[in-house]
């Protein structure tokens, strides 16, 4: 059985994952919108493609986004792929450095030190240059 995508719905969810509240999209789309038709629109099953087309302007997200994204597909593919007994984590949160801190601070402190010495030769070559125009 093929479920259908419910585009309001994805309307929906990505205008509250970017904080954008029913009224802000409504005054975004124009006059004849406002907070009551925000709320119809995302309760549609489909929306036209010119539409749509005007809500990925505002919103910043492709077309095929609120056409093609299935929550459910989504939470099998997130709980097929990170079990509870998973040392997987979520979002590249790495608890585990991999890395010696204090070869690093070291390695920073080389880099900060040969950017002053570039800054000050470049510094060094522009006064010169300078010089020779003001005919010292």
């Amino acid at each position: 059985m093929e479920q259908k995508i419910h585009q309001g719905r994805n309307v929906k969810r990505f205008r509250e994952m970017l904080n954008i509240k029913q009224e802000a999209l409504a005054y975004d789309l124009g006059e004849d919108w406002n907070q009551k038709k925000i709320s119809m629109l995302e309760q549609k099953d489909v929306i036209e493609d010119n539409l749509l087309k005007q809500i990925s302007a505002v919103l910043k997200i492709p077309v095929e986004a609120f056409q093609n994204f299935d929550e459910e597909q989504a939470i099998n593919i997130i709980s097929n792929t990170f079990t509870s007994n998973d040392t997987s984590t979520l979002n590249a949160v790495n608890p585990n450095c991999t890395f010696n801190t204090i070869d690093k601070i070291v390695q920073l402190y080389d880099e900060k030190i040969a950017l002053y010495e570039r800054m000050l030769k470049e510094k060094d070559e522009m006064m010169v240059r300078l010089e020779k125009l003001i005919g010292k």
